[in-house]
């Protein structure tokens, strides 16, 4: 059984886009600088949670670097589906503003 949280498996680092990997490789850090200091002052009750953070960071690091020699595709962007036609308002102004611009 490896080591490490359930939700950072590699098939679902797979499916995060660059920044969601660095926001998670941000709040992983956050979490290893925490944990070593409960470590340290002695209130920290699993210290498994350590290694399987490290390891977490591990992978992370890992799929950063495939991606950046092209290992492991770059998930494809999702499209935002965009807004149908303007409102019928919105079309007249322009060119209500090109009528007043020419009596001008």
């Amino acid at each position: 059984m490896a080591v490490g949280s359930k939700e950072l498996r590699p098939e679902e680092l797979d499916t995060f886009e660059d920044q969601r990997l660095l926001d998670e490789l941000k709040r992983q850090k956050e979490e290893l600088f925490n944990l070593r200091f409960q470590d340290a002052t002695g209130q920290l009750d699993n210290h498994g949670r350590l290694r399987a953070v490290r390891r977490d960071i591990a992978r992370i690091y890992t799929v950063i670097r495939e991606r950046e020699l092209g290992i492991r595709a770059t998930p494809a962007p999702i499209e935002v589906p965009s807004k149908k036609k303007a409102s019928k308002k919105a079309e007249k102004e322009p060119a209500e503003a090109a009528a007043s611009e020419e009596t001008a």
